[in-house]
């Protein structure tokens, strides 16, 4: 028999300078050991296609009948990939393994000429007389199991560098996968916890979250959607119809179906039905999210109960048309009680008329931002076409161009004093006062500007001329313009008319 010394050799005298296991992966503790082995999770490698052609490829480099990928547990042997044989049929070769942890590279020759493999040789274990075995050692240096080959044959001559360098490179691409395999799974691991932490949040919100596919189909609904509707959650949008108010749904999906269809947000507020049979208020936004080509992929949802929200807001509207009512009504009287007057003070008549024409433009203005009935107006466009009305007397005599303006009721009031306060001046004075004047304004709202500017030009009509003082018309205009609004004016008296410039901040004319 040959002896066992002759033909157990170490890495360093057969792969002339590869790397060894450190000291701290042979030495290292019990339990650092049980920790790496339980966070690389070997359970589930077993079909890993890519150690298995590892595995093919090492027999075929070392030219042997058998390779095996094993871990060693408790003393253990655990066959993770085997070519040339069944895993469950493997040689039992855990002790050898063990030696190859311990030493690093080891290679013996004759496994039956060793007195301390005698239970991994012999004719218990014909497939087993030659074997090879490099670590496996994870990141944190800690030695986990082998990659070794093995054959029925006894081989004197051992590996030769070359094969033996290359099932250490081969054994460094086990760790790869199985440390990619780790990396995964606690990817996967942080992404379930992310989710599910996401999923409790949702719950923990007083509406409704959801989400759906690229197609529109529902794939997520938190706890909500049951405790309000008492219905399991809908698989396709026009599930969701009988959940919407008769009244409001055509609206409801005409807009989600424009929306879907171009890509973009959708916002829409409808009556939701709830469990108890009852219809609540409800505001339903949706966010596309895309992927780097720009086509929806996902969609995230939520509905927001907003029925006390819309109750009030009805209320206020209410409120709001009684009391535009109310002031119109004393429009009226205050214009009924200058008329009375007027008619016993002849001379006073005249200065009666204008202050009645006066509250008859704030009524119109009123009347554009607080309708008591009819549509509501935002726009100085649309104020300046209902003031000017009375003036144009169906004919082109004036012309209102450019970019229109938003404004809001605290606005339209010195606006509709200052133009009215203009018409007037220009009816009796200025370009109105004859058959061919005719008055054009012009409107520049820039979107992005501080200022909208407004030009007022008179044409056909007597020149203009400064009256050199001030009267209450002028002051009631610059009171408006730079008392209230905060802006400034300008007047050009020409040839052709007179020329009035405005200058407004937009904040004060939207307010």
């Amino acid at each position: 028999m040959v002896s066992a010394g002759s033909h157990l050799m170490s890495s360093r005298q057969i792969s002339h300078g590869t790397a060894e296991v450190p000291d701290a992966a042979v030495d290292g503790s019990v339990d650092a050991r049980a920790a790496g082995m339980a966070s690389l999770q070997f359970d589930g490698l077993g079909d890993d296609d890519e150690l298995a052609r590892i595995t093919r490829f090492a027999a075929k480099l070392c030219d042997t009948r058998l390779a095996m990928l094993t871990i060693i547990e408790d003393g253990e042997q655990r066959i993770i990939a085997c070519s040339g044989c069944d895993r469950a049929e493997a040689p039992s070769l855990s002790r050898a393994c063990s030696e190859a942890m311990r030493e690093g590279p080891l290679v013996i020759p004759d496994l039956s000429a060793d007195p301390r493999f005698e239970d991994g040789a012999g004719p218990d274990e014909p497939s087993a007389r030659f074997y090879a075995g490099v670590p496996l050692v994870s990141k944190e240096h800690v030695p986990v199991g082998t990659l070794s080959v093995i054959d029925p044959s006894a081989r004197p001559g051992g590996l030769g560098p070359v094969q033996l360098e290359g099932l250490e490179v081969l054994a460094a691409a086990v760790m790869l996968r199985v440390e990619a395999q780790r990396t995964s799974r606690a990817s996967s691991l942080r992404a379930s916890e992310s989710a599910r932490a996401m999923r409790e949040i949702a719950d923990m919100v007083p509406g409704i979250v959801w989400s759906a596919d690229g197609d529109g189909n529902f794939d997520y609904f938190n706890s909500r959607w049951g405790q309000i509707t008492g219905l399991a959650p809908p698989a396709m949008v026009s599930e969701w119809r009988p959940m919407v108010h008769p009244d409001d749904a055509d609206r409801t999906f005409d807009t989600w179906t424009k929306s879907f269809s171009e890509g973009r947000a959708f916002e829409c507020e409808y009556r939701l039905k709830q469990a108890d049979g009852s219809w609540r208020w409800t505001l339903a936004r949706a966010l596309p999210l895309q992927d780097a080509a720009g086509k929806v992929v996902r969609w995230h949802g939520t509905l927001t109960d907003i029925h006390e929200g819309r109750r009030r807001s009805d209320d206020r509207d209410l409120l709001a048309r009684e009391l535009s009512h109310r002031i119109k009504n004393i429009f009226a009287v205050v214009s009924g009680l200058i008329s009375l007057r007027a008619r016993r003070s002849p001379e006073n008549r005249e200065f009666a008329q204008e202050l009645i024409d006066t509250i008859g433009a704030l009524g119109r203005a009123h009347d554009f931002v607080r309708p008591v009935e009819g549509v509501k107006g935002d726009s100085l466009h649309g104020l300046l076409i209902e003031l000017m009305a009375p003036y144009a007397d169906g004919h082109d005599r004036v012309t209102i161009v450019g970019d229109d303006c938003a404004i809001g009721p605290r606005a339209a009031t010195p606006l509709a004093l200052t133009f009215h306060e203009l018409a007037t001046n220009s009816a009796k004075y200025g370009a109105m006062s004859v058959d061919d004047g005719s008055i054009s304004i012009a409107l520049d709202c820039p979107e992005h500007a501080d200022q909208a500017f407004v030009v007022w030009r008179e044409n056909g009509g007597p020149a203009g001329a400064d009256a050199g003082e001030e009267g209450f018309g002028s002051r009631l205009i610059r009171s408006s313009i730079e008392g209230q609004l905060g802006g400034r004016i300008e007047r050009r008296f020409a040839e052709e008319g007179l020329e009035v410039r405005l200058s407004i901040p937009l904040v004060a004319i939207r307010r």
